[in-house]
């Protein structure tokens, strides 16, 4: 006759009614100050290198836009306001706020237009669609410097064997010099048209991402009620869907005209064409240049990163950004 062996779970026998039950030890920290650990030891690097990198330069500049700071970083003689008036009452510095201004009425339109326009064509193309996606993405994640260069010395470089005047030769016109002068102002041309290289392809993924949110059972009811493809359907379906995208597109446009540098620096030579000087070019050049006024320079900067907050505060009212859908 064949005998079982009880294990041991079954040698033991059940646990008796009144025994505590064995709580296990959890692995990680617990409760709320586990919690809050993890949480400062995630967002801890973060937050200061945001302390040390943004908000202390920030406040730095503050403190030296009301000083005398010409060749010190740690000045002593208190000046007040006085550097902000001298920089309202400068020519250049007020010149370059209207070449930015000119500059933001031409760039923002343009790749808002431009950047839709290849996110509905790369969206509605039926073959090789990631193909056409990073072939248009690609750019952004070339230089602007490098960008600048080859816009300056190889395409719009004003010589006959340019590549623009090459092409302009073969219907019989005359060379160009792009960058020699500002009437007529040709130079505009070839620093929107590297702008619009190097960032188009940011704002068609975002405008691609839109799309591909839009429902199709829209189209589907629009078709029903007889709206026609195209343009009809585009304005009245596509566009609305697209508003909140639109909006943070067109404020992203304007921060980054604002802090337009690389382009106007390399290719209008080093910034000495004051006639093309966007603010930060104007700002770079008095801070690190031969007087090294840091006190002026800060309180340029400080103006201009206001005239940014009130822009951008009064587009994002004016277009709604953060409102709810209207029902």
């Amino acid at each position: 006759m064949a005998t079982t062996t009880p294990t041991p779970s079954a040698a033991k026998g059940p646990a008796p009614r009144g025994a505590a039950p064995v709580r296990r030890r959890p692995r990680g920290l617990g409760g709320s100050r586990g919690r809050a650990l993890n949480f400062w030891l995630f967002t801890g690097p973060f937050l200061i290198g945001l302390i040390v990198f943004v908000y202390v330069p920030i406040g730095w500049s503050l403190w030296l836009s009301l000083h005398n700071a010409q060749g010190t970083v740690t000045p002593t003689e208190f000046v007040g306001l006085g550097n902000y008036a001298d920089m309202l009452g400068d020519g250049d510095f007020v010149d370059s706020l209207v070449n930015f201004t000119v500059f933001a009425a031409i760039i923002v339109p343009i790749t808002y237009a431009l950047s839709l326009t290849l996110a509905l064509l790369v969206h509605r193309i039926r073959f090789m669609k990631a193909f056409f996606r990073s072939v248009f993405f690609l750019p952004t994640a070339c230089s602007f410097v490098v960008a600048s260069l080859v816009w300056k010395m190889s395409l719009f470089n004003g010589l006959r064997y340019g590549m623009m005047n090459t092409v302009l030769g073969w219907f019989g016109i005359d060379s160009i010099a792009w960058l020699a002068s500002p009437h007529p102002p040709w130079y505009w041309l070839v620093i929107c048209s590297a702008r619009l290289w190097l960032q188009c392809g940011f704002y068609m993924i975002l405008f691609l991402a839109a799309l591909q949110n839009i429902p199709r059972e829209l189209y589907e009811a629009a078709a029903v009620d007889g709206a026609k493809p195209g343009w009809q359907t585009f304005r009245h379906i596509t566009l609305p869907q697209l508003r909140a995208t639109s909006v943070a597109v067109v404020l992203l446009l304007l921060i980054a005209a604002y802090q337009a540098f690389d382009e106007f620096y390399n290719i209008l030579d080093e910034g000495r064409a004051t006639w093309g000087r966007p603010p930060l070019v104007d700002l770079y050049l008095q801070a690190l240049g031969a007087n090294q006024d840091y006190g002026h320079a800060s309180a340029g900067a400080l103006i201009l990163a206001l005239l940014i907050a009130l822009v951008t505060l009064a587009q994002g009212r004016f277009l709604g950004f953060g409102r709810g859908d209207e029902k």
